[in-house]
């Protein structure tokens, strides 16, 4: 019955927390972190330059990064390695 209790309040407490969004595609360079009250952050990758970002950020606790999965061109000339 003890066991029972804990296994439905441990699923209530973990249901009520809210999940933080993560946006990456890979279409835009540049990403926007906002950090919001309670410690957790979203990052949105929608932002073609630099310049779009920071001014986004502007008035925000929040920071402009590279987004890692971005789709780059590959190089011309370049060959991928023989297997």
């Amino acid at each position: 019955m003890m066991r029972a209790l804990l296994v439905m309040a441990s699923i209530t407490v973990f249901a009520t927390v809210p999940a933080a969004a993560q946006r990456f595609d890979g279409n835009d360079p540049v990403c926007l972190q906002i950090w919001e009250w309670g410690g957790s952050s979203t990052i949105s990758c929608q932002y073609r330059s630099w310049e779009a970002c920071r001014a986004a950020a502007a008035g925000f606790p929040a920071t402009c990064l590279t987004n890692p999965y971005v789709l780059r061109p590959s190089e011309p000339g370049r060959r991928p390695p023989r297997r």
